[in-house]
């Protein structure tokens, strides 16, 4: 077993999402994300939580491009609450398609947060489920719900998939897996969390244990040689 693999192992009993198995490391960086070591790759191929949320995304009912079928006036309820949040979404990109920067990053964190936080065993009936923005307006969802409808806006807003991670860690203050989501913005990765509608530097969050980030380009696997800074 390689150094990475046994890195892997012990992570996977620390949190409770599945980790994927490393190839060979593309690039380091030793001051990454929280303070981290970041060991990049572009092989995606365990990531099959991410790949087929993608897929899903991308089926022809859930593009943006798709006429609304929900009649004005009409309740949101049942399988309507898709088309309503759909609407609601596209108003939203639509309303803040001139704004940038930490401005943009507020209102995509607000907006994406008034949804009810639900925990997958009870909104799927199994352990891990990572929900399209569709789903989530459906059904709402868990942390790395709400950061992968986050990513999408932006990136639909403009930001590039490059300025974006979805990040998997430990909130060592509540002892959990949690995941949120970094953006790099005018020199600064801000942390898009749904905990709290504030927008802050990931320098400023001192409880958060990197593990692993991933975006459509590649994963980062993080390393922390002490949490207490």
């Amino acid at each position: 077993m390689t150094v990475f693999a046994r890195i892997l192992a012990i992570l996977a009993l620390l949190v409770g999402f599945s980790l994927p198995t490393f190839g060979a490391p593309k690039k380091i960086v030793m001051s990454g994300l929280f303070g981290s070591r970041e060991i990049h790759s572009t092989n995606m191929k365990s990531f099959d939580k991410w790949t087929e949320m993608w897929r899903r995304h991308n089926l022809p009912h859930a593009t943006a491009e798709t006429p609304s079928a929900q009649p004005e006036g009409a309740p949101c309820r049942g399988l309507a609450r898709i088309q309503c949040g759909r609407d609601a979404w596209e108003k939203f990109i639509a309303d803040h398609a001139n704004s940038s920067g930490f401005d943009l990053l507020e209102a995509v964190n607000e907006y994406m947060n008034k949804s009810p936080y639900i925990v997958d065993p009870v909104n799927w009936g199994i352990p891990d489920y990572w929900a399209t923005p569709d789903e989530f307006f459906l059904k709402d969802g868990d942390c790395e719900d709400y950061a992968i409808s986050k990513y999408i806006t932006l990136k639909r807003l403009g930001v590039p998939i490059e300025a974006m991670r979805l990040v998997i860690l430990q909130d060592e203050n509540l002892r959990t897996a949690h995941a949120v989501l970094a953006v790099e913005s005018e020199g600064e990765s801000y942390i898009l969390d749904n905990q709290i509608d504030a927008v802050m530097p990931h320098g400023q969050i001192l409880h958060y244990r990197p593990v692993y980030s991933i975006n459509e380009n590649g994963w980062w696997l993080h390393q922390v040689k002490r949490f207490s800074r």
